[in-house]
Formats: structure tokens, C-alpha cells, sequence
């Protein structure tokens, strides 16, 4: 069995290629990366590091890369033969890989099984994105290549923090991970992932991960910035930053009540596992890692605005998010594109103009005032300076 994984990082490496290791597929990794692709063949094996409470280091073998900006027809002829397509490449770049995708799909045997299309990405729905954007590509021709593929929705879990210099194509991670999957696409042929488990309805799933995991995780980073903290072990330790991104929690997970009827009770405890985890001193995470993209982290259906939106729209609180949307319009890193674009956009636009163009709230939504009002603490404190 073979399985082609676009995107070779640390989330590629210490994660999906590791479990479709595990589930005996030979991984073809496919990157544009040139020393990455050159370091992993010159590797026979590498090993994935879980460290903190039972952590063990696994040695994950059968793998290759390929550079798909150097040879994109290797890529291609690769996934014309393969079982599984997986990506962790984030979604802004799925565009780039539908292409190789629809050339591999176009060269498949319309005999062979389908290829099974899962896209790993921390959005809502991204195999769906990625599907419509082969479609697009193929245009006509997509009656005919529709058949030979599927393509489920994926929720996946895990911290991965920047790597240790020396490290090499070895991956540290934390012990904890989730995927779960969409089970209807496959009907009767799921593919062999250890670990993985599929559910009748990922919705549930998608949007508790990415309302606890990923809006504490960038709260916990922007408020660790804002105080100093570098790390975010570091930032959960000051117990005033530990309250703000609790209570933050507590206002997505009661939207999550509401809208998904999850029990209250396992949703605490659920919210008690991600801050033990996101408080593990052994991942060196940094408030920079974690707060990176801020203005893609503040964007209509992300993990900021889009629960405080859905949460106004029923009438539940929102004072905590709102908090954390203003410890992100706070954020400040020179090195990193987002940040400093979303300091120029704040000097530049009114805060009506800003809170419209970076959140995509639509007029006269009842998040807009509260959006705005921080979004104007902001800048007063811009002006000030």
C-alpha cells in the first residue's frame, strides 16, 4: 500500500506520516522544501519524540520524498498509483496541490479502488475546499475523475511544537493525538489508520477541536506575548493569563453545548485535558510559534471570531473571546508577515474599515460593536505610543 502526504514538516513527519506508517502504507512525502526532500533520502529511518507523561519514541521507516516543484510529474505518477492522498500543508496552499492531485487522478486506472482524498489541516471542512478546487480545475473532465477518488473531511490533534537545532528529520511531539474522520465516504473500505477513529458526524468534532484546542492555544500565546512570556507552558503558569484563556473555554464550550449538545460535564473535562496538555514544559512552544498568522487567526470562520459570532448570534457571552481578539490586535513580531500587516492595517484604517476587512463580519452583526470597541483600544494605544 502506498500513501503520498503532501507537506513533509513536523506535523507531516510526527503525525500523519507516522500513523500511515503505522497503518503499513509506504509514505511518499512530497515537498517543495529541496533540503528537507535532500535530508529525508539520506535518511533510512527517523524517530518521533513523545515527550511528557507517557511518551515513548517510535522509529518510523518506508518512506521517500519527492520535491513536487523540481519534479511534479514524479508526483503525480506516484499518486496515479496510490491508495491514500493525505495533506498537512495548511489550507491557503490546498490551491497548489489540487493540481497535482487532479494530474494523478487523470492517470488512474478507472478500474483500481478509489483513491482515498483526506486533507489534515486545522480549517473546517478543508478536504471539501480541496475537492472544489479540483473540481474547478477539471472542469468537464470532473464527472469522470469524481469516480475515481473519495474525499472525507478529517478533525486532527496534536501538538507539534518548532523543532530543537540538530534535530534533523527526527520529531518531537506531545503523547496525545486525535484524528477522527468521516466514515461514510469510504463505505465498506476505510483506510488502515491505527489510532484513527471514524465518526457518522465530523461537524461536532471539527468545531470542538478547533473552538478548544486552537482558540486556547493562540489565546494562551496572545496573552503570553502581551506579558512577556516565551514560552506557553510559561504563559499557563501566570495564573491571571490561565483565567482569561479559561474563561474563554468556558464561552466556546457553551456554544458547543448549545449548538452540538455536548454534556457539559465532558466538556469541562475535555477543556482540563487541552490546558494540561498546552501546560506540558517538555514541547518547547513558543508564543511565537503558536501566535504566527495572526491575521488569518483573527478571519471570519476561525477560532476567534468564528465562535464569538455564532455565540452573539444566540445570545451567549462573549466577553472573554472579545478579550482575546484584543490580546491579538496586540501582537508584535517583526519576523513574522501577518503581524507586522496587521499593525500597518491598524495605523492605517478607522476601526469600522479594520474590524470589516480582518474579521469579515458582516454589517450589523451584534459582534461587530464589541469587535470594534477593542479594535479602537488598540489603536488608541498605537497613537499613544
Amino acid at each position: 500500500m502506498r500513501a503520498v502526504h503532501f507537506g513533509a514538516g513536523n506535523i507531516g513527519r510526527g503525525f500523519v506520516g507516522l500513523l500511515l506508517h503505522e497503518g503499513g502504507y509506504e509514505v511518499v512525502f512530497s515537498d517543495v522544501a529541496a533540503p528537507l526532500v535532500d535530508a529525508i533520502n539520506a535518511a533510512e529511518a527517523y524517530t518521533v519524540h513523545e515527550v511528557g507523561p507517557g511518551g515513548k519514541d517510535i522509529v518510523v521507516t518506508g518512506f521517500r520524498a519527492i520535491n513536487s516543484a523540481e519534479h511534479p510529474d514524479e508526483v503525480i505518477e506516484q499518486i496515479a498509483g496510490a491508495n491514500v492522498v493525505t495533506t498537512a500543508v495548511g489550507p491557503t496552499i490546498l490551491k497548489f496541490v489540487a493540481p497535482l492531485i487532479m494530474s494523478g487522478l487523470a492517470l488512474r486506472d478507472p478500474a483500481s479502488p478509489a483513491l482515498q482524498v483526506m486533507a489534515c489541516e486545522n480549517a473546517i471542512n478543508a478536504t471539501d475546499m480541496l475537492r472544489d478546487e479540483i473540481r474547478t480545475l477539471a472542469g468537464d473532465s470532473w464527472a469522470d475523475l469524481s469516480a475515481r477518488a473519495v474525499f472525507a473531511n478529517t478533525a486532527v490533534d496534536r501538538i507539534v511544537p518548532a523543532q530543537p537545532d540538530g534535530a534533523g528529520v527526527d520529531v518531537t511531539v506531545e503523547p496525545f493525538f486525535e484524528w477522527a474522520i468521516e466514515r461514510q465516504p469510504f463505505g465498506d473500505d476505510p483506510p488502515t489508520i491505527p489510532g484513527a477513529h471514524f465518526v457518522d458526524d465530523l461537524a461536532p468534532y471539527i468545531e470542538r477541536k478547533l473552538f478548544t484546542v486552537n482558540t486556547g492555544h493562540a489565546a494562551t500565546a496572545y496573552f503570553g506575548a502581551r506579558a512577556g512570556a516565551e514560552t506557553i507552558a510559561q504563559a499557563l503558569a501566570d495564573a491571571s493569563i490561565a483565567a482569561r484563556v479559561e474563561a474563554a473555554l468556558e464561552e466556546t464550550s457553551a456554544l458547543l453545548q448549545a449548538k452540538h449538545e455536548f454534556d457539559a460535564a465532558e466538556l469541562e473535562a475535555y477543556r482540563a485535558t487541552i490546558l494540561d496538555r498546552f501546560r506540558n514544559e517538555a514541547l518547547p512552544d513558543t508564543v511565537w510559534r503558536v501566535g504566527r498568522q495572526p491575521l488569518r487567526k483573527l478571519s471570519r470562520s476561525e477560532r476567534f471570531v468564528g465562535p464569538a459570532a455564532e455565540a452573539a448570534e444566540r445570545g451567549l457571552p462573549v466577553d472573554a473571546l472579545v478579550d482575546a481578539i484584543g490580546a491579538a490586535l496586540a501582537f508584535v513580531d517583526e519576523d513574522d508577515t501577518q503581524a507586522v500587516e496587521l499593525q500597518r492595517k491598524l495605523r492605517e484604517q478607522d476601526a469600522s474599515s479594520f474590524t470589516a476587512d480582518v474579521t469579515g463580519l458582516e454589517p450589523g452583526h451584534p459582534l461587530v460593536p464589541r469587535v470594534e470597541a477593542v479594535v479602537a483600544a488598540r489603536q488608541a494605544e498605537l497613537a499613544g505610543r
